[in-house]
């Protein structure tokens, strides 16, 4: 995975090394390795954005050094660039679990929206989680609360049937707000600890459907608003992620198809982009296929150290 970022971060890794033996290092001379290395990175899908800001916290940390005789500027370099990439992903993301569990209380449960547009593996990411709650001894409720798209209702209905998990679902044309208002009230009444709400995959910039999204939030009141977006859609994830903050508030990102994804770049974008917390990576179809994001885990990755 990745292998596009970990060669653009490697050429970036180089240049500066070269340079900062011979000479102190100037705002200008970070530019100018930016400047070559700029096609690489937009080739691993790092946003020009996410690329300029990368640029300057990395111009904080490496300006006016130099390496004395005997220094080891790859050091100073791959430190100069963890700390960059590692302040725009941000500090480590909440356990939902953990959370989940801290928070549940009777007649009182955690209520998760899941936003996203379609093929992005929204509903199969919110069968991983059910399947990541049961495991850890919580009943999660779905809510099939998408009324548009045709097969959504049976999908999620297959899932929870093979989790044996609950599921509160509507006819399609149904008011997808009230679905989602049944299946809180639903919970409160069983005591289930967590309401997993899918919702229609709407395109970004579709305003009735993100009406009709902004009424099931006011609606049910979530804990938190989930935006699931695919690793293999380039800048298009980070036009999506900027639309639905936006419009509706999001409060962490889940990217999936990691597995496939050999540029790595939109993991940082996005991050960039709205400077919300990425708390897993779906990496594959299974229901354990999805694992919890570490920024850490992911720089140490791509810049190989």
């Amino acid at each position: 995975m990745f292998e596009r970022l970990k060669k653009a971060l490697k050429s970036a890794s180089s240049l500066l090394e070269r340079r900062i033996v011979y000479r102190e290092l100037s705002e200008e001379e970070i530019d100018s390795v930016f400047d070559e290395i700029l096609p690489d990175l937009i080739e691993s899908e790092i946003g020009f954005d996410a690329v300029e800001r990368l640029k300057e916290l990395v111009k904080r940390n490496l300006v006016g050094k130099n390496i004395k005789r005997f220094g080891k500027p790859k050091s100073l370099v791959l430190s100069a660039l963890e700390s960059a990439i590692l302040e725009i992903l941000g500090k480590e993301p909440p356990d939902l679990v953990k959370l989940v569990k801290e928070k549940c209380a009777p007649r009182k449960p955690y209520i998760i929206v899941f936003l996203g547009v379609n093929g992005v593996g929204k509903t199969t990411t919110i069968a991983k989680l059910a399947y990541l709650f049961k495991k850890e001894g919580m009943t999660p409720l779905l809510a099939a609360a998408d009324t548009f798209r045709a097969g959504a209702q049976e999908q999620l209905s297959e899932h929870a049937e093979k989790l044996k998990v609950p599921i509160i679902r509507g006819s399609y044309g149904s008011d997808p707000a009230s679905i989602a208002f049944e299946a809180v009230e639903h919970a409160r009444a069983k005591n289930y600890c967590v309401v997993l709400i899918d919702t229609a995959g709407r395109m970004h910039s579709d305003y009735d459907l993100m009406g009709e999204l902004k009424k099931i939030i006011r609606v049910v009141k979530p804990n938190l608003k989930v935006l699931v977006v695919d690793a293999l859609t380039g800048n298009d994830a980070v036009l999506q992620a900027e639309e639905f903050d936006r419009n509706v508030g999001v409060d962490a990102v889940i990217i999936t198809k990691t597995d496939s994804d050999v540029k790595g770049g939109v993991i940082v974008s996005v991050a960039s982009a709205i400077r919300k917390p990425i708390v897993y990576l779906g990496t594959g179809q299974k229901y354990d296929d999805l694992v919890k994001f570490s920024p850490r885990e992911f720089v140490k990755r791509i810049l190989e150290v």
